[in-house]
């Protein structure tokens, strides 16, 4: 994790606590004078929907009072009394005109269109006749009919025969006007700002173009417009309004919604000034604040920074580093008690390197004296067997491989010390493959003859080829093994090694199907003299391999252990002969 100076906290600090306020008021400014605007739009909106609906009333009333005088009319009448149709038609041409409406529908009693004027090219007698049975049907004296991309508010009267009390009916008169661009472009003068009429989801006549025509089509299909006087904010193009809806002259089972909308980006575009503004007296504000707050903490922070390196260099082992003392406030005081801890620290270290050296020693004389007493011991004693003159040649060759062999342990102890004590060495890389070598140590293992009957596996996984001191290496593959065929059952002994190329290094598994590493010396496994139940072990094999995969630049440790057995992983990088001397 990045380290963040003191200094850096400062402006960092102000650079929030500025940004935040300025944002802050930034907000309240402009969350004030949108809603203002708001406010303004949303009193105008309701001023046109109002004044629409107004008009809207006024129209109705003068359709509806059109079509009881032209239902009254004798002529009317007298040729509704026909039944001809084509009679009918044309002679109701006059009285269209006459009422000076968009849709002009004459039908009889059963409901049977007879005539059909209209100025609306497109819309068919059929549709006419569909619409009036589902007018009849509802029993309702006015409705919205629609057909041919047209709609039309029509007003139904009864075609009486004398008297209307008398109940005798010649048919009916349907008198409708058009609810099209030319009520929009009213609507839109009145209100001053955009109108657009719907039959359900569709747009039948609007002032907006034809891209924001669809944009709204599509949002009233997906019902994210409500029909509501409320108005709410939407995004037509690249520009936002805010919209308000009415549902005008209501009929069950038909909705025709008329939808005003105001631009709400040309009533607030000057928050924008303001706001560039506000931004550019904040950045004012971070800048000359930034430069002063640097200034005041930079007098703070350069013996803070001074104390920090010469606690850097104290735990690099340096306790010489020179540290400044230039004031008498806290920090200086700080300081000096650091320079006093720093002294009285180097003389406890002296203190506990030396009694640290003295355990070392008598632990580490302790352990040999222990391990060599027993083969010079069993030297010793084989070496008076075989000074006795009754001893035939095979008993004397066996006296022999019993000193041989505990010459060899004795061998195999000191070397394990010598190379355990030994600092980093320069190891002689030359270029080779790491399997086999594994394999050259597996060979020797098996010669073994306590280990013969243990199964041993080697597998290669990828390029197992680097540039190692194989000679060292052997001896660390080699005590490995070893532990791994001592830890493994006798008769049912199993020890599977994997080598692995994983990103410019080489992973070695090697595991066995032992009981596992005792809990007592999990965590000192690879300390020095570490052992646990095994007959003339030193406690230095595992020390060893670390000390040589070390100086390798890689690790050793344990992967896993338990009743299953254990897995011991290495991780050796692929170098070159020079990036080992560099390093």
């Amino acid at each position: 994790m990045a380290k963040i100076r003191l200094r850096t906290k400062f402006l960092l600090s102000l650079i929030l606590t500025t940004t935040v306020l300025t944002g802050a008021v930034l907000l309240i400014v402009q969350n004030y004078l949108r809603n203002h605007a708001r406010a303004e739009i949303h009193e105008a909106l309701s001023s046109s929907v109002a004044t629409f609906d107004q008009f809207e009333v006024q129209r109705e009333r003068a359709l509806a009072q059109s079509a009881a005088l032209l239902a009254d009319l004798p002529d009317l009448r007298a040729l509704m009394t026909t039944h001809h149709a084509p009679t009918i038609q044309d002679a109701s041409g006059r009285l269209w005109r006459l009422a000076e409406s968009d849709l002009f529908v004459l039908a009889d009693p059963a409901g049977k269109v007879m005539a059909l004027h209209t100025s609306s090219a497109g819309y068919t007698a059929d549709a006419a006749q569909a619409s009036l049975a589902r007018t009849l049907e509802s029993g309702q004296a006015r409705d919205w009919w629609y057909g041919g991309n047209h709609l039309f508010i029509v007003f139904l009267q009864p075609i009486y025969f004398g008297d209307s009390r008398n109940d005798v009916v010649l048919g009916v008169l349907a008198l409708g006007f058009e609810v099209d661009e030319r009520l929009a472009q009213v609507v839109a003068r009145v209100a001053s700002c955009q109108a657009a009429f719907r039959y359900g989801n569709k747009i039948v006549a609007t002032t907006l173009s034809p891209t924001q025509q669809m944009e709204l089509e599509a949002r009233s299909s997906a019902n994210a417009l409500s029909e509501s006087s409320s108005p709410e904010e939407i995004k037509l193009g690249d520009e936002v309004y805010l919209a308000a809806s009415l549902e005008p002259t209501p009929v069950q089972g038909r909705r025709v919604t008329l939808t005003v909308l105001k631009s709400y980006d040309a009533a607030t575009r000057f928050l924008q000034e303001l706001n560039r503004t506000l931004l550019g007296v904040g950045l004012v504000a971070v800048i000359a604040g930034s430069w002063l707050i640097f200034l005041i903490s930079d007098t703070f922070t350069r013996p803070l920074a001074s104390l920090v390196s010469g606690v850097h260099a104290l735990e690099k082992g340096d306790f010489a580093y020179p540290l400044e003392i230039h004031s008498h406030d806290e920090v200086a005081e700080l300081t000096s008690a650091f320079d006093g801890m720093r002294k009285t620290l180097q003389k406890s270290q002296r203190d506990l390197l030396h009694a640290e050296r003295l355990a070392t020693l008598g632990r580490m004389a302790s352990t040999i004296s222990h391990d060599l007493r027993q083969p010079l011991t069993s030297i010793l004693a084989y070496a008076e067997y075989q000074a006795e003159g009754n001893l035939d040649s095979k008993e004397r060759l066996s006296l022999f491989q019993q000193i041989h062999s505990s010459v060899n342990r004795m061998v195999e102890l000191i070397t394990s010390l010598l190379e355990f004590s030994k600092g980093k060495e320069v190891l002689q890389l030359t270029h080779g493959d790491v399997v086999e070598a594994l394999e050259r140590t597996m060979n020797s293992i098996r010669l073994r003859a306590e280990f013969k009957s243990i199964q041993m596996t080697v597998a290669r996984e990828g390029d197992a080829q680097g540039w190692f001191d194989f000679k060292k290496l052997d001896r660390a593959f080699y005590n490995l093994l070893q532990n791994a065929c001592e830890a493994a059952p006798a008769q049912s002994g199993r020890v599977d090694v994997t080598a692995r190329s994983v990103n410019h290094h080489i992973e070695i598994s090697v595991t066995d199907n032992g009981p596992g590493i005792p809990e007592a010396i999990r965590e000192e496994i690879f300390q020095p003299f570490a052992t646990y139940g095994k007959e003339g072990g030193t406690g230095l094999g595992l020390a060893v391999v670390q000390k040589i995969v070390r100086d390798h630049g890689g690790q050793v440790k344990v992967e896993t252990t338990g009743l299953a057995g254990t897995t011991f992983k290495l991780t050796l990088p692929v170098n070159h002969p020079s990036q080992v001397s560099n390093s």
